[in-house]
């Protein structure tokens, strides 16, 4: 038996999914909004970039879910490239292109985000691009998880849960490593947001997969998701770990990720173990949902040209003004991106694999009929 087919498809497309993926973009946009308006960094919203969990989490649950029997790995590394690539390089390019803070990065750092490197080379975060470091950690996920289900496709659902327990048990030693503990220093990037230490992430989708149709999450969703805002508010205060940009000690690292572990089971599971709030299938949310990639992508290099725009400086406050003129320009920008980008580069795909598979089954009768 294939890989593909112990990952056999499970029950259909999940909208509620859609739409918390609509949640978790513009969750993601508050906390960079809040930040550089200059909200108090101990508010919850500081706390919102939660929802990158909530993100990584997303794909590890679908993408574990939903192996058909007959795809490939080849396949599958083709879907996610198609899927990924395209949307990301109209908006690195944009950014080098058109966005002042970003003009005179060197090529080295180009080069790094135009192949999702920048967390390995040092100092490679380029203006406007910043919040992509979680994209290239997803993508590293990306590409390991054949490797993940090709090691855990002989045990049984029980054993594969302890498996990737203990994985987080193992990644979360990895801050403490010396050689990770004394970076970023000078010519060395930082380890310590390196793909490994956010396996407990990623195994909050992963653990949801296996558990779906045998689990269900009891009671309301909106208990769960005001639990995880609590989470938030708590992991934002001094006494937890440093604010800000300050860059915390192993500890306080280890504290912030099981903290963004929890939200991001707080919020996922109540969606893809239980009906969840109905508002997240409604068409709006839908089409947001289908946005969010792109809305992830343009909000921080939109939320640069939101402050010249309306003539304020950054943290100077106007929070709700700020926010506002981010959520104008990314949203027809997002909706442009996909409409003219991922849209058509996803059903010239498709296209091209029907375009494959009818050649192949044309061939196959050939050789039959010889």
């Amino acid at each position: 038996m294939s890989t593909a087919q112990v990952y056999a498809q499970r029950p259909g497309f999940l909208p509620q999914l859609e739409g918390l993926r609509a949640v978790a973009a513009f969750g993601i946009m508050l906390t960079h909004v809040a930040f550089q308006s200059g909200m108090r960094p101990n508010s919850v919203l500081a706390r919102f970039d939660f929802f990158v969990p909530v993100f990584f989490a997303l794909s590890a649950f679908v993408l574990w879910r939903r192996y058909e029997s007959t795809s490939s790995w080849r396949t599958y590394f083709q879907h996610r490239a198609v899927r990924i690539l395209p949307a990301y390089w109209v908006a690195v390019v944009g950014v080098f292109l058109l966005l002042p803070d970003a003009f005179g990065t060197s090529i080295s750092t180009i080069c790094a985000n135009l192949v999702l490197a920048q967390i390995y080379v040092p100092d490679a975060l380029a203006p406007g691009l910043t919040h992509l470091w979680s994209l290239c950690v997803e993508v590293t996920f990306y590409l390991v998880l054949p490797v993940i289900a090709w090691g855990l496709r002989r045990f049984r659902s029980r054993t594969r849960i302890r498996v990737i327990l203990a994985s987080c048990a193992l990644s979360l030693l990895w801050p403490f490593l010396p050689f990770v503990a004394d970076s970023p220093a000078p010519g060395l990037a930082n380890l310590q947001i390196f793909p490994i230490s956010y396996v407990c992430w990623f195994a909050v989708g992963l653990i949801a997969a296996e558990l779906e149709g045998r689990v269900r999450v009891p009671g309301p969703w909106w208990a769960y998701w005001a639990l995880g805002l609590a989470v938030a508010w708590v992991a934002a205060q001094s006494w937890f770990g440093p604010l800000g940009l300050e860059h915390p000690s192993p500890a306080a690292f280890v504290r912030r990720v099981l903290a963004g572990a929890l939200f991001g089971a707080l919020f996922l599971l109540p969606v893809a173990l239980a009906p969840g709030p109905r508002v997240l299938a409604s068409p709006m949310a839908q089409l947001l949902g289908k946005w969010s990639y792109a809305v992830f992508l343009w909000h921080v290099p939109m939320l640069s040209w939101a402050f010249p725009l309306l003539g304020v400086p950054p943290f100077s406050g106007h929070f709700v003004l700020v926010l506002v003129m981010t959520v104008a320009l990314t949203v027809p920008v997002a909706a442009a991106s996909y409409y003219f980008v991922e849209e058509p580069v996803l059903r010239w795909s498709k296209y091209r694999a029907g375009k494959t598979k009818a050649a192949s089954e044309i061939q196959q009768a050939r050789v039959a009929n010889h």
